[in-house]
């Protein structure tokens, strides 16, 4: 595994390989009656390249997830630039061409595993397409769930559902934020190794928050790292590790360095 240099290693790429790119962004919050306002970032940068998975890391409060609202189209910085796709984030979503997955799995409590797969299709005013939900089940280890209900079914199972309901219209850019953070350790871990088997497969960007170091070195190429608020990039981690990676890879001399190493940077982080 190796580390580059801080911000200005990330756009060592050529711009034709940049899926996601953040320049300079900086994000304000108003608060309260009084109009009180914090600074969220503060010239944060990010390039992502298609076909990588990139995760992010940061104290409490950091903006990780304003980043990622950002991407999806949540929010909008109040200066500097967020390009997906070579354009505004809107174009994609427009086009149902990004995939959203977020700590609550925020699935339709009255309908099926099979329909909760299928809603995208519906919302974009396609026709279901049977075999592809079946497969997107399959993949996520839900065969033979297609009928239960969200309440029949456990935390990590809904979890599974909601990943693949994110993938299901083959987005070119797919954003998870904080996924498994309800979830028990052992579980955690598990949809861990699957995602990253599944990831593996279909390679599709991706960008991942979360607050948890050995998650983000399993499943990514490279960790962003952040500082506290306001939030910029203070260091970049290459994972150079070849895939699939299997817990094997998790009880390697390489693996511990490199999460103890990220997590004395988060122990460090101190609000600016």
């Amino acid at each position: 595994m190796s580390s580059s240099a801080p911000a200005a290693g990330i756009f060592d790429r050529t711009a034709s390989t940049r899926s996601v790119e953040l320049t300079a962004v900086s994000k304000e919050f108003t608060l309260g009656r009084k109009r009180d306002s914090f600074r969220a970032l503060d010239g944060f940068d990010m390039a992502v390249d298609q076909g990588e998975f990139v995760a992010i890391l940061g104290p409490s409060g950091c903006g990780k997830s304003t980043v990622l609202r950002m991407i999806a189209g949540l929010e909008t910085p109040t200066s500097g630039t967020v390009r997906v796709e070579g354009g505004p984030p809107s174009a994609l979503i427009e086009q149902h061409r990004l995939g959203v997955a977020f700590q609550d799995s925020a699935l339709l409590p009255w309908a099926s595993a099979w329909e909760n797969v299928a809603l995208p299709f519906r919302l974009a005013g396609r026709p279901v397409p049977a075999e592809r939900v079946r497969r997107l089940l399959e993949t996520v280890g839900l065969t033979g769930f297609d009928k239960a209900r969200p309440r029949q079914l456990s935390g990590g199972m809904k979890q599974r559902i909601s990943i693949a309901r994110s993938m299901a219209l083959d987005p070119d850019v797919l954003l998870l934020d904080e996924p498994f953070g309800a979830l028990d350790a052992v579980t955690r871990r598990r949809l861990n190794l699957e995602l990253g088997g599944v990831w593996a497969a279909q390679r599709t960007t991706t960008v991942l928050v979360t607050h948890d170091v050995p998650e983000a070195v399993l499943l990514a190429d490279r960790v962003v790292v952040m500082t506290g608020r306001p939030g910029s990039c203070a260091h970049i981690e290459t994972v150079d590790k070849a895939r699939p990676r299997g817990e094997e890879f998790t009880r390697t001399p390489e693996f511990h360095r490199t999460v103890d190493r990220l997590t004395s940077m988060l122990d460090n982080s101190e609000t600016r």
